[in-house]
Parts: C-alpha cells; sequence; structure tokens
C-alpha cells in the first residue's frame, strides 16, 4: 500500500499517537476534572446515565435491549483514576476499590482474587469481599505515578495456568520495558526480564511454559520461558519497522490460538499469526479497515478485535471485528473509540471498554450481541480499560 501526499500529510499529525517518544500533551497531565457524580457506582437497580451520543429523551427510537447473562458480573480498570469498579452490565456500577494510579491490565485467577497493573505496582483485590490485600511494587523505577498514554508502571499483564505466577509488562518511559514475575504466594516480585519498550499486553501460554509481552515501540514479542525466564525476541511487524507506514503500524495486543500461536491484528487489515517456536509470521487477510487494539478469544474460539476508527491510512469507524476460526469475520460498528474487551462466559455477548488510551476515551462500556449485532453503551467507572468477567 502507498500513501499519496494528503494521506503522508495526516500520517504525520497522527504520527505522535503510537510515537515512542512520549509526546502525548497527556503523557504526564493527570485527568481533567470530572462533575462529583460521574462515574460514580450506583446502587443496584438505577439506571444508568446516558453515555455521549446515547438518544435521549424525545428521540422517537429506543435502543435495542441487549441481553447479558443472568449474574455476570465484570471488574473494570479505571485508567482514568485510582480504582476498578465492579458492574452489572444490565443495569451499572456497584461499587469501586482503589487499588492505585492509573489501572491499565486486569489478571482473573481461579481463586478470585485478581491483579492489577497499575502505575504503582501490582494491587491485589479480593474480588468476593470487594477489598483491596496490598500491592506489590515494581523493581525498577517508572518514575512519579501519573496519568496517560505513555506513563510508567504496569500495563499488559496474565496468570499462569496454575495460578503461581503473575506476569507484568512494565513500561519505563524512555526506555525498554520488562516483564517482571510475581509470585503470588509470597507477592513479590521473583524476576524481571527486558523486553521492547512499552509491553502493551501479555499472554501467557496455555501449558504455562512461556509468557510473551507485545512490546508495541519495539515491533516484537518477548518470549520468556517460565523455568530459567530466558528470553528471546521476535520481530512481528507486517509493514515493516521503518518510514511509510511501518514506522508507526506498531503491534498493540494478542491472543494465543488452540493451536499455539499468537494473532496479532493490524489496522482491520492483517492478521499476523506469529508461531513462537520459529518465529516465524505468517499474514491473514481481515476486513474492518480500522485501527485496532484490543483483543479477546470467545469459549467457542471465535477472535474479537476492537477496532478504534479512522487512523491515517484506514478509515472504518469504531468497530467490534468478530472472526471466527475458518477466517469469517463479521464487523459490529461501534459508537466511538474504544480499547479492550473481554467475552461472557457463555461466549453470546462482548464486553467492549471505552478507556482507549488515546484521545478519544469515554467513561463507559459498550455491550454486543453476538448474535444479533446489537449494542448498548452504559455509562461506568472512569476511562475503564482492562475487564474480566468474575466467577
Amino acid at each position: 500500500m502507498t500513501l499519496g501526499a494528503v494521506g503522508l500529510a495526516v500520517a504525520g499529525l497522527l504520527l505522535s499517537a503510537c510515537a515512542s517518544d512520549g509526546s502525548s500533551a497527556a503523557s504526564g497531565t493527570p485527568p481533567a476534572p470530572r462533575p462529583a457524580d460521574a462515574g460514580a457506582a450506583r446502587a443496584p437497580g438505577t439506571p444508568a446515565v446516558p453515555g455521549p451520543g446515547t438518544p435521549g429523551p424525545g428521540t422517537p427510537a429506543a435502543p435495542p435491549a441487549v441481553p447479558t447473562p443472568d449474574g455476570e458480573t465484570l471488574l473494570v480498570a479505571d485508567f482514568g483514576g485510582k480504582t476498578v469498579t465492579f458492574v452489572d452490565p444490565a443495569r451499572g456500577g456497584l461499587g469501586s476499590v482503589e487499588v492505585g494510579t492509573a489501572p491499565y491490565g486486569i489478571a482473573l485467577g481461579s481463586d478470585g482474587r485478581a491483579w492489577v497493573a497499575t502505575a504503582e505496582g501490582v494491587a491485589i483485590v479480593d474480588t468476593k469481599q470487594r477489598v483491596l490485600l496490598g500491592r506489590v511494587p515494581y523493581t525498577v523505577d517508572t518514575g512519579r505515578p501519573t496519568y496517560g498514554e505513555y506513563r510508567g508502571g504496569g500495563m499488559g499483564i496474565a496468570i499462569s495456568p496454575d495460578g503461581s505466577r503473575v506476569y507484568v509488562g512494565v513500561n519505563i518511559p524512555g526506555e525498554d520495558g520488562v516483564l517482571q514475575v510475581v509470585d503470588t504466594a509470597t507477592r513479590t516480585v521473583v524476576g524481571s526480564v527486558p523486553t521492547g519498550r512499552r509491553p502493551f499486553d501479555v499472554v501467557v501460554a496455555r501449558d504455562g511454559s512461556e509468557a510473551y509481552s507485545v512490546d508495541h515501540d519495539a515491533y516484537t514479542v518477548t518470549a520468556v520461558r517460565a523455568d530459567t525466564l530466558s528470553a528471546r525476541r521476535m520481530t512481528v511487524a507486517p509493514y515493516g519497522t521503518k518510514g511509510g507506514l511501518g514506522g508507526w503500524l506498531k503491534p498493540h495486543y494478542a491472543e494465543m490460538r488452540a493451536d499455539g500461536r499468537l494473532v496479532l491484528p493490524f489496522e482491520g487489515e492483517r492478521l499476523a499469526v506469529l508461531d513462537p517456536r520459529t518465529g516465524d509470521v505468517a499474514v491473514e487477510r481481515m476486513t474492518a479497515s480500522t485501527h485496532q487494539h484490543g483483543t479477546a478469544l470467545t469459549p467457542d474460539g471465535r477472535l474479537l478485535v476492537v477496532g478504534t476508527g479512522s487512523d491515517g491510512t484506514v478509515h472504518g469507524p469504531a468497530s467490534l471485528t468478530v472472526r471466527d476460526p475458518a477466517g469469517g469475520e463479521r464487523v459490529i460498528r461501534l459508537q466511538g473509540a474504544h480499547e479492550d474487551v473481554t467475552s461472557s462466559r457463555d461466549g453470546k455477548t462482548a464486553y467492549v471498554t471505552g478507556g482507549f488510551t488515546r484521545d478519544g476515551s469515554w467513561d463507559g462500556i459498550t455491550v454486543v450481541d453476538l448474535t444479533s449485532g446489537d449494542t448498548r453503551r452504559l455509562t461506568v467507572g472512569a476511562r475503564p480499560l482492562g475487564v474480566v468477567v468474575l466467577p
């Protein structure tokens, strides 16, 4: 693909959005003050406040009634605040727990403990009692805890299948990142492995043998052996790494398929399929033509991908791609930018968070019926980013 003069001008304007130099104006800026009731937890049964663009009084057509699984509760990381918020996707917020500045990703253990990557350390939340159990500090200097796209501290996070370890990608502003290994029994960091810059996401192999850091600004995936903590880096750059498109079309999030390969979406055009055993990358076609961030797998193996909207070289709207294992895709349009996604336990519903890491975020989630394609916006939290479904 080539860019004309207009496209190059747009690309130049947008370069800072995914740049590695931390030049975003929001990189060290606390979130702007919000109304006292904005994002506040609501008592069960209290109607959700309409989000931006939600039909208000006098609108002829009501939004679709998107069903949600009975009794399902979400936990979202409030990237624009210091809390995680419990959410009933049918009714709204159920209360929040303070965890630390700018929480990003969440990893959930089978014991109900949530491990939350914040700018101050990995917070541990008992999701049954809804209390903070403590915080594990990083063993590297991540700078003063702050907010924004380039803030230092934890980003991607994942837990081993046996629950014994948590792996968290830590951003060190202006330097390469690290993958810190937390022993969940002692709640201490027991290993620290260098990665590329800004480790957006972390994925653990299904057998627990390796952890993978998606290094946004390095165009790499760093594979770390669980037994020795030895590491190797694999380039994932379907557009190249320098000049033209490749200078800023970088990997963000990944999922591991049943065949052991990692899949990383790019721009709603290309799905990079990485074999971590060899480092080989194959590319499959995608159809949404939109800048892509968060990913998730449904229980039946469908890949969910968040499309954030037009971004210089692609001009499709914000969307959710639902990709079946054979490669067929359905693209469901969303209203406004989103960041991350997870699936309901029955695989019939997707929950997409509005805490986009760049400009254009909003305080809420979109509930998507994966059968009908209907969507419903729910105002909750403070720039919610990471999301999990509680057991």
